[in-house]
């Protein structure tokens, strides 16, 4: 393993913080676009809610998912700073893209393409633990299939158990059921989505030498984690907020309520199991759930289909970034 300078270590720390600071930024959108859209909470006090219920998630779930991208993506004993490095720059250079661009495209994956084009580049296909990418792949699909089923199935059901109330009351219902459904959602994505940064630096130090008694997430990394996430979903991203929150399809707070349990009941499955998984994808499949229970034609699918193309070249893209710059890094280095 190649030793690193402390001040780069810290420089290398701080860049895998400021990719979960644009996780949290740019996945915002995951946590409040239902809450915003339904005009629950205005946007201001949805992002401040959703950060909180982000930074403590720690306290709700194991480290499971950061044991996976730690070392169940690419072989631990392949990592050095480079490596890292150019997973991150990969997956930066992604989100920022898709930020400024108004696209709702998953940071997880980006980061995960970024693992496995840089360790690629580096040790070729036997860097790659095929078991945790099978199983992140096989995510890739299932999570906004099981979000969208759960989301349908809590309409309906909802429906039935509330076939009594009027439409004002039971909107009046929902409004305030939503205030939970939206702080269960932000817990799953502070709980797996953070998790993947700590993942990233846990295997840093572990490549440096610096974790005593094996590869585990020590507690400053958890907390520094939580908080740049949260911190980066309390500045939001809005123009993603509006594509997720009004431009897929209409929500009404019962909708909003259905949308948000079904996807946090993804996300807390998926963390328990370690799978890390796309809070982006899971709540898009969710909320198309809603807006199908209606009839087929709410559903914008045009915009929906612009989703998809990028959850399909999200992989590929940064792993292909990744690749370049850690070629480009050893290059410079000599």
């Amino acid at each position: 393993m190649e030793a690193l300078a402390l001040p780069w270590l810290i420089a290398l720390i701080g860049v895998a913080l400021v990719f979960d600071f644009l996780n949290g930024l740019h996945d915002a959108a995951n946590s409040i676009a239902t809450i915003v859209s339904t005009r629950v909470l205005r946007p201001q006090y949805a992002v401040v809610w959703a950060a909180f219920f982000n930074f403590i998630a720690f306290l709700f779930f194991g480290l499971h998912v950061a044991q996976t991208v730690g070392t169940g993506i690419v072989h631990p004993d392949i990592i050095d700073a480079t490596v890292i490095f150019a997973a991150l720059m990969g997956a930066i250079g992604w989100n920022v893209a898709t930020w400024v661009l108004g696209i709702p495209s998953s940071s997880s994956h980006a980061l995960i393409g970024g693992l496995l084009g840089a360790g690629i580049a580096k040790s070729g296909f036997t860097a790659v633990v095929w078991s945790g990418v099978f199983k992140t792949s096989a995510a890739i699909v299932l999570s906004p299939a099981i979000g969208l089923v759960l989301a349908l199935f809590l309409v309906l059901l909802v429906s039935w158990l509330f076939r009594r109330f009027t439409p004002n009351r039971a909107d009046g219902v929902f409004r305030k059921l939503q205030l939970v459904s939206a702080s269960l959602y932000s817990l799953g994505h502070g709980g797996n989505d953070a998790q993947k940064t700590m993942g990233i630096i846990a295997v840093l130090l572990y490549s440096q030498g610096l974790l005593q008694g094996g590869f585990h997430i020590p507690l400053w990394v958890v907390l520094s984690c939580q908080a740049a996430m949260a911190l980066g979903t309390m500045l939001g991203g809005w123009r993603i907020v509006h594509t997720m929150g009004s431009k897929i399809t209409r929500l009404t707070p019962v909708q909003g309520f259905c949308a948000e349990t079904g996807g946090a009941i993804t996300l807390f499955a998926a963390t328990a199991l370690g799978v890390p998984v796309s809070t982006t994808h899971t709540i898009t499949g969710a909320i198309v759930g809603v807006g199908a229970s209606r009839r087929l034609s709410a559903v914008r699918w045009n915009i929906a289909g612009r989703i998809v193309i990028a959850w399909v070249v999200t992989l590929p893209v940064t792993a292909l970034v990744a690749a370049l710059v850690y070629w480009v890094s050893r290059l410079v280095a000599g």
